[in-house]
């Protein structure tokens, strides 16, 4: 017993830095914004108690625009299940096959994910600018001039043209986890199948799909959380404009912290943010389980 209980000790006593740093880190956090959610606090004053006010502030305002925010996110999300999702499926079951070169093709396709995000977003500046970027020379040189457009600055265009980059970078990433759940399925199931006359699309649908199921729902669960937490590349690209046609929840909370002095306000977007993420990551969970079941 003695023994036991010294074991049960020595075991704590090594999980407990980790423990700590994951209280403070990120359990505290959380209750402190939204402790914070329900004051008004421009963050170094005193703090004036409002309740739900600033909830119920953030949906009924029109001055905020978070409905907008939250929009513009929920849209890039179902992009990323649609398209981004679908591409990297695509090209995890190409390298899957053993392909010539596949290590190659991995390691290119996974290098945006490795590259800092602020260089990405100067990149593909550099792509939409209107005078010298690639895609307005190239729309140029084949005879489509009309087609050109200011389109970072645009209204109509800067919203589609800010999330390109962002499906773009996580591809790779996403593709990387599925290869990986690929190449784990049992050689006996694929030669199975081959033995019985199934076609390749039949394999990859009825034995490859269902056994990489658990990689596809995290997968999912990422691309959604990630495109409702988009910041970074969205920042340096547009910082929300032009006239907040690329506003997200976390560009408008940086601008309620820092530009505004709303602490309060900020803090509701973040504790919102937070509750999101949890809600959908439940959801795909709950979906993906009853199409196991």
């Amino acid at each position: 017993m003695k023994k036991l209980y010294s074991n049960k000790l020595t075991i704590f006593l090594f999980i407990l830095p980790a423990l700590l740093l994951f209280v403070v880190i990120l359990v505290a956090p959380i209750f402190l914004s939204g402790y914070y959610s329900l004051f008004k606090w421009n963050g170094f004053g005193k703090k004036v108690f409002l309740g739900l006010s600033n909830y119920k502030e953030l949906f009924t305002s029109n001055s905020i625009g978070f409905i907008r925010a939250l929009g513009n996110s929920l849209l890039l999300a179902a992009f990323s299940v649609g398209i981004q999702l679908p591409i990297s499926l695509g090209l995890a079951l190409l390298l899957g096959k053993g392909r010539k070169g596949e290590r190659g093709f991995l390691s290119i396709y996974f290098m945006p994910v490795l590259i800092s995000t602020v260089v990405i977003g100067q990149l593909w500046l550099k792509i939409y600018n209107p005078e010298y970027g690639v895609l307005n020379v190239f729309l140029r040189s084949i005879g489509l001039e009309k087609l050109t457009q200011i389109w970072l600055g645009n209204k109509a265009t800067a919203l589609g043209a800010a999330f390109v980059p962002v499906l773009w970078q996580y591809v790779g990433y996403h593709m990387l986890l599925m290869y990986a759940g690929i190449k784990s399925v049992p050689t006996e199931y694929r030669e199975a199948a081959m033995i019985d006359g199934a076609r390749e699309g039949q394999i990859n649908r009825y034995i490859v799909l269902p056994y990489i199921k658990p990689i596809l729902k995290i997968s999912t669960i990422f691309a959604v959380t990630g495109s409702l937490k988009s910041f970074d590349l969205i920042y340096v690209l547009t910082n929300g404009g032009p006239l907040h046609a690329t506003e997200v929840p976390s560009t408008l909370m940086i601008n309620m912290l820092f530009l505004r002095n709303r602490y309060g306000m900020g803090s509701t977007i973040a504790f919102l943010l937070i509750i999101l993420c949890f809600f959908f990551a439940l959801i795909i969970g709950l979906i993906f389980r009853e199409k196991e079941d």
